[in-house]
């Protein structure tokens, strides 16, 4: 009580900083709320593909990892490496030619991708184009990079699926991806 005597106005001056700190409590917490919201309406698929009238029954899964490659294994032209995560395994990708210039300053690259798990299963994939953006006479950053998987042998016998990477390659040691996507498998009866 004789704080308030003492200096006229302070109870309104404390009230005006409660006020003040609360709404900026207030627009962070919204403002948090929101970035929730679009990250997590972001991280997945809109929603997992329904089957057709007459089609074969499938389940679809999410799947994600790395590959790491080395060129030279092979040829100059193909890399290989390692996958981790859901698709680990031992993972080819041969440059079908040389690059194509793309839009601004990217360089587009045509390749094949030959994958087999560790458990054996070999994977299917259509050829992938890869737009890049040169850091360097070597280095090269993803900008675009999907892969579309059209079957396997195994567990991916009839399996389709779409992943897309990121990451970087460098043509005078390998390359280093961040895949990620949907695999749909086929329910065999």
């Amino acid at each position: 009580m004789h704080l308030r005597r003492a200096i006229p106005g302070a109870r309104n001056e404390t009230m005006m900083k409660l006020l003040r700190i609360s709404r900026i409590l207030l627009l962070v917490s919204l403002a948090l709320f929101a970035f929730a919201i679009v990250g997590v309406s972001g991280s997945r698929p809109a929603g997992a593909p329904q089957p057709q009238a007459g089609a074969r029954q499938q389940h679809c899964k999410l799947v994600g990892g790395t590959i790491s490659t080395n060129f030279g294994g092979i040829d100059q032209n193909t890399t290989l490496g390692l996958a981790t995560g859901d698709l680990r395994g031992a993972v080819t990708g041969t440059i079908l030619g040389a690059p194509q210039p793309g839009p601004g300053n990217t360089l587009v690259f045509h390749i094949q991708h030959h994958w087999v798990t560790e458990t054996g299963d070999t994977l299917f994939f259509d050829p992938a184009t890869a737009t890049t953006l040169p850091l360097s006479q070597t280095l090269f950053a993803i900008v675009t990079y999907p892969v579309h998987l059209s079957g396997g042998t195994g567990k991916f016998a009839g399996a389709t699926g779409d992943l897309t990477a990121i990451g970087e390659v460098d043509l005078s040691s390998g390359t280093v991806f961040r895949y990620n996507g949907q695999v749909c498998f086929a329910d065999n009866d």
